[in-house]
């Protein structure tokens, strides 16, 4: 089973994740640190409380699989995955470098511990319903977290996926939406709204908790909520801020899929660094 920290605990390595995020990505020189920060509190809860996985047995039978649909935030995932065990932090930084395991979006032939290779937008939940259904019918009793965006939920194969796991009543299934209000493009509401979020995710089956997305007490709330759930998929939209924990990036679209310069990472990690105190 994944160990279980204290709240203060999961605190301390939202911060870790933050601030090897930031290193990885200023090393890199390239990558997309707005959805990597904005992420962080649901994947350290996901892996420092909640999944039953193994660092020392990553193909041990019976274990949770997570599966990032939202690929392109694979820094954030890297980061908890090395702090609690999976690799090195210090092997963090050869990320996107000729060669490296560390891939710009995941890839599980390439890293063993990733359970899907995601980054095509809209793909990573169908990914979910079938190892869902999977541990349905081999009776394996495992869980399937998948973390979703919200520029993501625009596409058409997130509907798709979204009707399958209801048609077969994924009560093993959760599915996270990073709600950060934020793509690429610009802010959702302006590119393609995808309001109102709950009552589509209703109307499609799927049992909804709306939660702070940077509070462990709320996510690790909604967790033990979903588990009771019989016979429907769960849904969590996660409100969360864009480049969250660092003041110049939160809630800028321009921070979606740009590196900080060398002075910016030494601003970002010296605010970090600080709300250690």
């Amino acid at each position: 089973m994944a160990k279980t920290y204290e709240v203060a605990k999961l605190k301390e390595l939202a911060r870790e994740c933050r601030i090897d995020i930031i290193k990885m990505l200023a090393e890199a020189g390239n990558g997309h640190p707005g959805g990597s920060l904005s992420e962080i509190e649901i994947l350290v809860a996901l892996y420092a409380h909640e999944m039953n996985h193994d660092p020392s047995n990553r193909c041990k039978p019976g274990r949770d699989r997570f599966v990032l649909s939202k690929g392109h935030g694979i820094p954030g995932l890297y980061a908890i995955m090395a702090n609690v065990g999976y690799w090195a932090r210090e092997d963090l930084l050869s990320l996107r470098k000729l060669g490296s395991p560390f891939q710009g979006h995941p890839d599980r032939c390439r890293l063993n511990g990733l359970e899907a290779s995601t980054g095509s937008l809209g793909q990573g939940l169908s990914i979910a319903v079938g190892l869902a259904l999977a541990s349905k019918l081999e009776r394996d009793n495992f869980r399937v977290y998948c973390l979703v965006g919200d520029g993501e939920s625009q596409e058409g194969q997130i509907w798709e996926a979204a009707m399958s796991a209801s048609k077969y009543k994924l009560d093993n299934m959760i599915c996270i939406l990073d709600y950060n209000k934020a793509q690429i493009d610009g802010y959702v509401e302006d590119v393609m709204p995808i309001e109102p979020v709950a009552d589509k995710w209703i109307s499609f089956g799927w049992h909804v908790i709306q939660i702070d997305g940077h509070n462990f007490e709320q996510i690790i709330a909604a967790f033990d909520e979903a588990k009771s759930v019989k016979g429907k998929p769960t849904f969590i939209i996660a409100d969360t801020v864009k480049g969250k924990g660092v003041s110049f990036m939160e809630n800028k679209v321009d921070w979606h899929g740009v590196a900080p310069s060398a002075e910016q990472a030494e601003q970002a990690l010296q605010e970090l660094y600080d709300t250690s105190h």
